[in-house]
């Protein structure tokens, strides 16, 4: 059963910095295109980040050029590094394949961006 589990979320002031991490298991990674989602309370979940196969990536205009996707395939592992996080930024954060096909979601990890 593939199983995906996300970490390294927390609380932080505007400005700082987290890197999020996903564990992926029960898939071959490396073949796939991997993302990070977040849903924001009251809002639907959105796509803010994605790596493909060959490593190219994109991002959501909202995250451009602070946020930036990375991807370890020996370590089934994709990665976020957040900076110069804005309180816009708060929100559950997800990973999932790209497009969405894993349908149990993990248990996301929460960022919360505040003074």
């Amino acid at each position: 059963q593939v199983q995906l589990v996300e970490s390294g979320g927390g609380l932080v002031q505007p400005g700082g910095s987290l890197r999020l991490s996903c564990a992926a298991s029960g898939l071959i990674f490396s073949i796939n295109a991997m993302g990070w989602y977040r849903q924001a309370p009251g809002k639907e979940r959105e796509l803010v980040a994605r790596i493909f196969s060959d490593g190219s990536r994109n991002y959501a205009d909202s995250v451009k050029g602070r946020f930036t996707i990375s991807r370890d395939n020996a370590k089934n592992t994709v990665y976020l590094q957040m900076n110069s996080l804005k309180p816009e930024d708060t929100a559950v954060y997800y990973c999932n394949t790209n497009p969405a096909r894993i349908t149990n979601w993990g248990q996301g990890t929460q960022v919360t961006v505040s003074s």
